[in-house]
């Protein structure tokens, strides 16, 4: 098969073995593939992938099933999947443990259907099952126009939750049209600033924040009494200073994840639960796929390019 690997911290496109499914996976033959950030930090060579993983980038994917391994039930060939990967996306065909398929939603392609599983299971671990957002709650966003953000903005939604974005003022627009109640310019006007007044000076109960060190600080001041902030993304540095007095007089919390160095078991529960509690509102069409443009795997530079420039508003895919 042909795949996408790192040399130097490039892309380029190579033949290499087909992948050979070890006992609880399947192999999927590739019909489209994320592209995420955190690709693009492994290209850079700031994100290996965990051990046991395909060593080429790509953590999402949607296909058909062209083998079964052992002690695999419930799976057949042919079958139409997406899958939450930790590696390998890139390419013809991926090995994946049967635990992180998902179904394709009901009405979407499979093209569609690639573009949901990073970003599901992502915002779902991190802003319901840990920070508990719910109806009622005030929710912000940062990065909107990410595949991230344009998803977590549809969920907040339709959860019923008030959500706060930050995006270039380009892309305010269709942020609103995804559900956004206020979208804050974030190269020309102070988020925090923007929060209080949305909220009568009382400030936001989850933030979801891809950027990091440049934003903690004032991510705490923007945050309601019995707050909570996860970080997700370093794209503003890795190191900051944190204002404990503040933080505790907030009654707050601060915590850091990643989704693909979980363990196969929490994984799997990540994903049987995005199954459970969002694909019932993807097939509603309460949360759409976003999908900026697609790709051929060959030009997997190219849209690493457009990845890093921020140009984009929703997911960018690769076809094999």
């Amino acid at each position: 098969m042909h795949a996408i690997v790192i040399e130097d911290k490039k892309l380029a496109l190579r033949e290499v073995p087909d992948p050979v499914p070890a006992e609880g996976e399947v192999v999927v033959d590739v019909t489209a593939a994320g592209v995420n950030r955190a690709d693009v930090s492994q290209r850079q060579g700031f994100y290996p992938p965990p051990p046991g993983a395909s060593a080429y980038p790509g953590l999402e994917c949607a296909g058909v099933i062209s083998a079964v391994g052992s002690g695999v039930t419930g799976r057949h060939v042919g079958e139409r999947v997406s899958a939450l990967l930790s590696g390998g996306g890139y390419a013809q065909r991926v090995a994946v443990p049967a635990g992180q398929l998902l179904p394709v939603p009901t009405g979407l392609s499979l093209h569609e259907a690639a573009a949901l599983p990073e970003v599901s299971c992502t915002v779902w671990s991190n802003s319901i099952d840990r920070d508990r957002l719910r109806k009622g709650k005030t929710f912000l966003v940062h990065g909107g126009g990410s595949g991230i953000g344009t998803f977590a903005i549809q969920l907040g939604h339709a959860l019923g939750a008030r959500v706060i974005t930050t995006a270039r003022a380009s892309k305010h627009d269709r942020l609103r049209e995804l559900g956004a109640d206020l979208c804050v310019d974030y190269t020309t006007d102070d988020f925090v600033a923007a929060t209080k007044d949305f909220t009568d000076g009382v400030g936001v109960d989850v933030v979801l924040d891809i950027v990091g060190a440049k934003y903690l600080a004032r991510n705490i001041e923007a945050l309601a009494p019995n707050g909570r902030i996860t970080v997700i993304g370093m794209q503003g540095g890795r190191t900051a200073e944190l204002d404990l007095g503040l933080l505790m007089a907030k009654r707050g919390s601060v915590s850091s994840t990643s989704l693909r160095a979980r363990p196969l078991a929490d994984k799997a529960r990540i994903v049987s639960a995005v199954a459970r509690d969002v694909w019932p509102l993807v097939e509603a069409g309460a949360i759409k796929p976003i999908i900026h443009t697609t790709m051929p795997l060959a030009e997997a530079a190219e849209a690493h390019r457009l990845m890093e420039s921020s140009d984009h508003l929703g997911k960018i895919l690769l076809v094999p």
